[in-house]
């Protein structure tokens, strides 16, 4: 308040709307600037946080280191987790696979006792 009050002081009633436009218009060209490189920066990182929750994490620097041990260790989990499956999938080469269609050749039993076709597959 006291800086506004000497400025005002010392530009004199003439001069303040003229330098306020001044101030006004460079303050429009620097928010339009802090747009474009804002919108240049997120089509280049799409998965960027928003801008207020990069000031609410500006302003936590420990939060935010929290998070992100808490990031890491999510990933040291899953990768634990998907090596310890794969350890117990059984790696055998003679292991069995079902089959998730019938034969082409197979028919069902009829009620007349006709057994179905042998497969030649399992000759």
């Amino acid at each position: 308040m006291v800086v506004a009050a000497v400025i005002m002081l010392l530009m004199g009633p003439d001069k303040l709307p003229e330098v306020a436009h001044k101030l006004g218009a460079a303050w429009r060209t620097i928010k339009n600037l802090q747009q474009r490189v804002e919108s240049e920066v997120r089509e280049a990182l799409p998965d960027l946080p928003s801008t207020t929750e990069l000031a609410r994490i500006a302003r936590s620097p420990v939060n935010l280191l929290n998070q992100l041990a808490d990031r890491v260790e999510a990933k040291e989990d899953a990768t634990k987790l998907a090596t310890s499956s794969d350890e117990e999938a059984p790696t055998s080469s003679y292991e069995t696979t079902l089959p998730t269609t019938p034969p082409t050749n197979w028919r069902p039993a009829t009620s007349s006792g006709e057994s179905p076709p042998s497969d030649p597959s399992l000759n």
